[in-house]
């Protein structure tokens, strides 16, 4: 590790240490819900691997839309947005090695194995969870990298009606809609929210803007038709529409390799998603049984200004069985539990040309798990094992084990290791359009194994913690993107070497008085493949959000600082149209968002992003937009 990267470090929990002493008020332990597959609250202080939970409070503060923006206040995770494909990486992971999870369902798209985070927008009253370090032995192939777990608000959490509308530059409309029921036994809400904005240019030079319009509707609920029976639903559509651009690939051409305007080109995603379950509690609710089914089915359909170009369709139906038992005793509370997984994906490559197998494809699988925990108040411990029966690939077991101690009043030290799997998505085995890019039916999935440290440190009552963890994994059989000659035409295929994927995260959260908070979060990242950085994995990432908030909760403001450092990224600027190295310069983000009470139930709100007019490209020639400024209102009943 270099200097300059042990002072941004140092710098950014230097900056909570001073303003700590004049804390006055202890902070509620955040909870933790994916850390386990009984689904048994945990308090993050007796989570012994590396979470971020981002409170519904830090959301509306920070006035979130795409929820892809917050999560780049998360340590370790790295966010790549283009319009169509927005992605995300979480300890120098690929996109693909992240299991995204909405009200507990699997939202990835079966075909390529990964979600576009660009089309998850942010609920009223929701909710983050980011698990990093492979959770492969709770949830199979996809939590390789790890879990970000979206949880929007209960009918009891937020009940009643509340609603936002807001506009502001490029004709920029967003508005957003809820309502809560909390009853002695049912509890229910649905939601509507709206984005459009008529975008920017994101060439080099362009001029045509890249606009999006998104609509999500969800709804979940909860029925208890006795005290130790819950019966509950969850339902969420999603449907996107946005314009993107192509790259040049005429060879005689200047912009060769650049994204260049490309008029009628855009993209529509539309998913749904939808969970059935039912919940049954036994010895006082120490053992509860939970039976739940799933399913996710997912198309995408892009446009020229000649008709529909490309498409793919894809499903997922899944069953689970959770049994789980609480053991309390004099010293250590134990939890028993036992998972199965069922499992099917297919899909289908919609290609109107005739130029790609428009067949069904499909796999199975099935996936058991073992799961003990035990906690103190001094000492945690957690471990975890897997057994996937697969029908495309070998069966894989995975493991994770973590463990905390508590040397000293504020202290903690934790530990954790673990394997992960990552099975080849359906276009990496069987491609996507002949000609363009073959698959290849021999992939071998990837595996992974790692392991983290860490040091947790509350001062002033509480009032402040910091956090530091390194880890380390390797990947082995990492499934790149091939050129072989003579032909030079793209396939994928398993590398030979081992990804090494290295680094330190710091965290920092303090209360100054009653009024002001500071959240500041880094991460050193060292990714490599057999000594070659990988790609778009900044060796520096950092942000700051600072939010005050007026006595009576009459007014707030928040100040969002977020920088990404220098990285490396692929160009397809040789007339071979083999990919060649080129660099992403580092940029510095800045977002201020403030609201003023109106009356008891109305909001006024503005923000600024990027408010110093940053120019930057997240990956090689996508020009990110630049200054907007929103303004609206929003209202509680």
């Amino acid at each position: 590790m270099n200097r300059r990267s042990l002072i941004c470090g140092a710098a950014l929990v230097a900056l909570a240490l001073p303003v700590s002493l004049q804390a006055e008020e202890a902070e509620t332990t955040p909870i933790v819900v994916s850390a386990s597959r009984s689904d048994e609250p945990i308090e993050a202080v007796h989570f012994s691997g590396s979470v971020t939970v981002l409170s519904a409070e830090q959301l509306e503060q920070r006035q979130v839309r795409d929820l892809s923006d917050v999560l780049r206040d998360v340590p370790g995770v790295v966010v790549a947005g283009t319009p169509g494909l927005s992605q995300l990486r979480l300890r120098g992971s690929e996109a693909n090695h992240v299991l995204l999870l909405v009200d507990r369902i699997e939202i990835s798209n079966p075909f390529y194995g990964e979600t576009d985070v660009g089309t998850l927008q942010a609920d009223l009253g929701a909710s983050v969870e980011v698990l990093r370090g492979a959770q492969s032995a709770l949830y199979g192939s996809d939590a390789i990298g790890g879990v970000i777990a979206y949880r929007s608000a209960s009918g009891c959490d937020n009940a009643g009606l509340s609603a936002y509308a807001e506009g502001g530059s490029r004709a920029t409309i967003n508005a957003g809609a809820r309502a809560g029921l909390c009853g002695e036994r049912t509890q229910a809400a649905i939601s509507a929210n709206y984005v459009s904005t008529d975008g920017a240019p994101n060439a080099r030079g362009g001029t045509r803007d890249i606009g999006r319009d998104s609509l999500t509707l969800a709804g979940k609920a909860t029925f208890e038709p006795s005290p130790n029976v819950e019966l509950r639903v969850a339902l969420r559509y999603i449907s996107t529409q946005g314009d993107f651009n192509n790259q040049d690939f005429d060879p005689t051409s200047p912009t060769l390799g650049l994204v260049v305007d490309t008029p009628g080109q855009y993209y529509e995603n539309e998913a749904i998603y939808g969970l059935i379950g039912a919940r049954v509690e036994a010895l006082e609710g120490r053992w509860t049984h939970d039976l739940s089914g799933q399913i996710a089915d997912v198309r995408r359909d892009t446009f020229s200004a000649f008709g529909r170009e490309s498409g793919n369709e894809g499903q997922r139906l899944k069953g689970s069985y959770v049994t789980s038992l609480r053991l309390d005793g004099p010293v250590f509370a134990h939890q028993l539990t036992f998972a199965a997984d069922i499992e099917r994906e297919e899909y289908r490559n919609t290609d109107p040309f005739g130029f790609a197998f428009t067949g069904k494809r499909s796999a199975r699988n099935v996936g058991l798990v073992g799961e003990y925990r035990a906690s103190s108040e001094m000492v945690d411990f957690g471990a975890a094992v897997r057994h996937d029966f697969n029908s495309r690939f070998a069966d894989a077991t995975t493991f994770r084990v973590e463990g905390g101690v508590k040397p000293a009043a504020g202290t903690r030290l934790r530990a954790a290791g673990g394997s992960g799997v990552k099975d080849p998505g359906f276009y990496e085995l069987f491609g996507y359009v002949d000609g363009r890019f073959i698959g290849n039916a021999d992939l071998r999935p990837e595996k992974s194994i790692g392991w983290e440290i860490g040091i947790d440190q509350s001062l002033a009552g509480e009032t402040m913690q910091l956090s530091a963890t390194w880890f380390d994994s390797t990947l082995k059989h990492e499934i790149f993107t091939d050129f072989p000659a003579p032909d030079f035409i793209a396939t994928p295929a398993n590398r030979t070497t081992d990804s090494r994927r290295e680094g330190l995260e710091l965290a920092a959260h303090t209360r100054i008085g009653s009024q002001v908070t500071l959240d500041a979060a880094y991460t050193w990242l060292d990714a490599k493949e057999d000594g070659a950085k990988e790609v778009r994995r900044p060796a520096n990432v950092a942000s700051v959000a600072l939010n005050w908030t007026a006595p009576d909760d009459a007014a707030s403001a928040t100040l969002t600082v977020r920088h990404n450092g220098a990285a490396r990224d692929l160009a397809f600027t040789d007339p071979s149209f083999v990919p060649v190295i080129t660099r992403l310069d580092d940029y510095t983000l800045v977002n201020l968002a403030g609201e003023v009470k109106l009356s008891h139930s109305t909001r006024l709100f503005g923000r600024i992003e990027n408010l110093l007019d940053e120019r930057y490209e997240q990956v090689f020639s996508f020009v990110s937009q630049g200054r907007s400024m929103i303004a609206g209102i929003r209202a509680n009943f």
